[in-house]
């Protein structure tokens, strides 16, 4: 699969999720990570973490592999390997769309599929509409223990808009897709902030699975995260710069500001874990696609916008 016909079906599969309304997640929802206080509920400092355990044994799961169990081993490999993965395959197992997205013709193909499936999922979970209603506040699965819910976007400004900031090649395939396109560049902040999460969360989906991987079907995962995060900063300071009432408004928001601090530091967490698997999860360009999204005018807009210091050490998944 290329990286451009794999960025392609995952948008196929973004405006399935927007235009059927149909959804399914089971299970109450938990507590997002901010209130309605007006203040932030994250702790100072706060690092992001998630339990994983990827060279737990998962041999007898894969000797055991059927077309017909794969629900049952998808659940029971991410028990053992991440959890979250596994609470969130509960959440969605009555969601007619897995289909769509799993091989189940083998076990390597069925772990290298997982970052689709679980990237599609996550929409799914998002973009429900008991939880999400679209330009106004949205919801994002961020782990088994931490969703944020009704986070407030207020609408926004076509996501195409960033484009100009953008002066290198890195991140073209998606940019054709996500911001050139044109129903996909005119999606506002809620299209920003649910493909930055979808994205996200199928990059831990395959990293604990790597050594199954033997294929292309994940080889850009890792870029996928860090194009998302970078379209995320961008698309700050285009408000900061050119809709100041906006940027305002959003700014206003301690949900909003919570939720965006929470998932730089979990790109960061995520991709430091991944980074040893670059060429089977990502190409060089994730890396490159990081060094400009940690360039100090993106870095100060994280933090005028989220009111914290994050670190720029070997502990990028922490605020100072």
């Amino acid at each position: 699969m290329s990286r451009r016909f794999s960025a392609r079906l995952l948008t196929a599969c973004l405006v399935l999720a927007l235009g059927s309304g149909t959804a399914v997640a089971s299970g109450p929802p938990s507590a997002g990570p901010s209130g309605d206080t007006g203040r932030s509920r994250l702790p100072d400092p706060y690092c992001y973490d998630e339990p994983s355990q990827p060279n737990a044994d998962v041999s007898d799961l894969k000797a055991a592999f059927t077309s017909s169990n794969w629900m049952r081993t998808l659940q029971a490999v991410y028990k053992r390997r991440w959890p979250s993965g596994e609470a969130l395959a509960i959440a969605q197992v009555n969601d007619k769309y897995w289909d769509q997205f799993v091989d189940k013709r083998s076990f390597d193909g069925f772990a290298e599929s997982m970052m689709v499936a679980i990237h599609e999922e996550t929409h799914m979970w998002d973009l429900d509409p008991s939880r999400t209603r679209w330009d106004v506040h949205i919801a994002s699965w961020i782990n088994g223990s931490q969703q944020a819910l009704t986070v407030p976007v207020h609408g926004g400004f076509p996501r195409k808009e960033i484009l100009p900031l953008i002066k290198d090649k890195l991140s073209s395939s998606m940019d054709d897709i996500y911001l050139r396109d044109t129903t996909q560049g005119a999606y506002r902040l809620q299209g920003v902030l649910a493909e930055q999460n979808a994205g996200l969360t199928g990059l831990p989906a395959v990293t604990v699975l790597q050594e199954f991987i033997k294929g292309v079907g994940a080889s850009n995962a890792r870029d996928i995260a860090a194009t998302n995060l970078r379209y995320l900063l961008l698309y700050l300071r285009v408000a900061k710069d050119k809709h100041p009432d906006y940027w305002a408004r959003i700014k206003a928001e301690p949900k909003l500001r919570d939720l965006v601090l929470t998932q730089f530091l979990r790109t960061a967490y995520w991709l430091e874990k991944s980074a040893p698997y670059t060429g089977k999860l990502g190409s060089k360009d994730a890396d490159k696609i990081t060094a400009t999204n940690y360039a100090p005018v993106n870095i100060a807009v994280l933090e005028e916008f989220t009111g914290r210091k994050v670190r720029l050490d070997a502990q990028k998944h922490c605020t100072a």
